[in-house]
């Protein structure tokens, strides 16, 4: 597995279950900046064996990209829900739910 590869899978590892992350915060966070689609095309190859929290990876709208009323689509809405993610229409309020969300309330316990 190449070492660019391996980043991406370790920033999708490292979600928080309850948060959130677009493809290109996944692609920044790996030091790949501008690399969203390479997210996304990893995601569908993800070794055997590897266990990720693929639903928590978003399109940058906040938008599910699996299309609407599919299995995957509703599969990730259902896992998003049981960890306490809203979800309205296919679509999660990034800045309410998102990674960087709240930062404020984080470092400062500011409501």
């Amino acid at each position: 597995m190449q070492d660019s590869h391996a980043r991406v899978y370790a920033a999708i590892a490292a979600i928080p279950p309850g948060r959130v992350a677009s493809y290109g915060a996944i692609a920044a966070r790996a030091g790949l900046p501008g690399r969203a689609r390479l997210v996304g095309k990893l995601l569908g190859e993800v070794p055997d064996g590897m266990e990720l929290p693929w639903f928590r990876v978003l399109r940058s709208s906040g938008e599910i990209a699996l299309p609407k009323g599919s299995r995957g689509f509703r599969e990730q809405v259902q896992r998003l829900r049981t960890e306490g993610v809203e979800v309205k229409n296919g679509r999660v309020a990034l800045s309410a739910f998102g990674l960087d969300a709240n930062l404020d309330r984080a470092l400062w316990g500011m409501p």
